[in-house]
């Protein structure tokens, strides 16, 4: 395929072997591609990012105040964090990112956006798992191994394709209305929980928010498919903490 398609590094991971490939489709124009897989799945394209986008602008949107403290939950291709940075409103953003390889292709800048992130005083790589550390004891642990018990504004994840749909069945315990009470301890008074997802509404994960949280809303974010001719869409919930 020569310049076509190229693997640019394939490791071995927490949970498989996970490769990230550079591709051109000339269909598309001249435009690359860039691809994750793990194992034999799919796990992440620069395809269709709008949702990704669309997470940060949604959560961040709904914040109160200025200098706001961030997490993002899932580091991916960086489509979610770069979008963070752009609001001038953010002071810092922790990105956690469960895969190893995935923060080191970032730093070593073999996706485009890498050099976006690390050029940008305000944010920060966690390598840990998003689940642990959401539902750790904020006092001893959290989502910022600097300073324990700390409080965000805004905590964005884009982890598992959706509340069912999981990249690990061990990750299915953290959508539950007890576990999302402890991630939500890690939120200031009216903070912001926001959560990418390739599904529709689930209408039992909105039932679990709406006990944690108020002002629960599931956005539909919709965009072109050129492979289906057709308009596709992801979803994102975003749901405030009361205070």
């Amino acid at each position: 395929m020569g310049r076509l398609f190229a693997q640019i590094d394939s490791q071995p991971s927490e949970i498989g072997e996970i490769t990230l490939r550079r591709r051109r489709i000339p269909a598309l124009g001249d435009r690359d591609i860039f691809e994750v897989k793990l194992g034999e799945e799919f796990l992440m394209s620069s395809m269709f990012v709008d949702a990704e986008v669309a997470l940060s602008d949604l959560g961040l949107n709904e914040t109160e105040g200025d200098n706001l403290s961030v997490v993002v939950g899932g580091l991916g291709l960086g489509y979610t964090a770069v979008a963070a940075l752009r609001h001038d409103r953010v002071g810092e953003l922790l990105i956690v990112e469960y895969l190893e390889p995935v923060i080191r292709w970032h730093q070593q800048e073999y996706v485009p956006l890498g050099k976006d992130i690390n050029a940008d005083a305000r944010s920060r790589y966690i390598h840990g798992s998003f689940f642990d550390l959401a539902i750790a004891d904020p006092e001893c642990g959290g989502f910022d191994p600097q300073a324990l018990g700390k409080k965000f504004d805004a905590i964005l994840l884009d982890i598992d394709h959706s509340p069912r749909a999981l990249l690990s069945d061990s990750n299915a315990s953290f959508y539950t209305t007890e576990n999302i009470s402890r991630m939500a301890r890690q939120l200031k008074p009216r903070g912001i929980f926001a959560m990418w997802s390739n599904e529709g509404e689930d209408a039992v994960f909105m039932e679990v928010l709406r006990e944690v949280f108020t002002e629960v809303v599931c956005h539909v974010v919709s965009f072109y498919n050129p492979f289906q001719n057709r308009e596709s869409f992801n979803t994102v919930y975003v749901a405030r903490k009361p205070g």
